[in-house]
């Protein structure tokens, strides 16, 4: 019997292994098995990169990454699956693929942000907060906080103010106690501090 589709998939039935098949495999990784991630990552992985992960993360680079992580956490969090007799280990796996690949891009998206306005620290004024300014990656959290922590509290101060709280360059001056031109010369000694204090993501 082939585990049913699920509404929304893009998975067809043909590509889900039989549940019978999947029993045993699903079973050696309830017990840690790591060739048994290795075999989910045969069956599903390519499915899972082209029409999961992909659309949502058009980045290769990290897209792959994403591809990788979703196996990691599977045989990490194994425990977490219940077996369903009519429905394929396949759409346990579909969640965190989405999950992950969401929190990547976001994150992507605020690094983007924060190199933006460091580009455009000759100008502070053309700077624009994105809409979306959550750092939802904890590790991107970690990195910025580790680099705001090296700058003296006046320009930690600033950027937590523009970039992370996002209020108006007048606002932002108000709090300070200085000009809004005060301010801007500020934020750009700041952003530059930042630049030569922020350790991007190698891994």
């Amino acid at each position: 019997m082939v585990g049913a589709k699920e509404e929304g998939s893009l998975v067809d039935e043909a590509q889900l292994q039989p549940i019978a098949e999947e029993r045993a495999v699903v079973a050696g990784l309830l017990r840690g098995d790591r060739k048994a991630a290795g075999t989910l990552y045969a069956w599903y992985g390519d499915a899972l990169f082209r029409e999961i992960i992909l659309p949502r993360l058009p980045i290769r680079e990290l897209a792959e990454n994403v591809l990788v992580d979703t196996f990691r956490i599977v045989l990490e969090r194994a425990e977490q699956y219940t077996p369903d007799a009519d429905k394929s280990i396949y759409f346990w796996i579909r969640r965190i693929a989405i999950n992950r690949a969401i929190d990547v891009h976001r994150a992507h998206q605020r690094a983007r942000r924060l190199e933006d306005a460091l580009e455009a620290e000759h100008d502070p004024s053309e700077v624009s907060p994105a809409p979306d300014a959550h750092v939802d990656d904890e590790d991107t959290r970690a990195r910025v906080e580790a680099a705001l922590a090296q700058l003296s509290p006046r320009y930690a101060e600033a950027l937590r103010l523009r970039m992370l709280d996002e209020h108006s360059r007048e606002e932002c001056a108000s709090r300070l106690g200085v000009t809004v031109g005060n301010f801007d010369v500020i934020l750009h000694r700041a952003s530059a501090a930042f630049r030569k204090a922020f350790q991007p993501d190698v891994d």
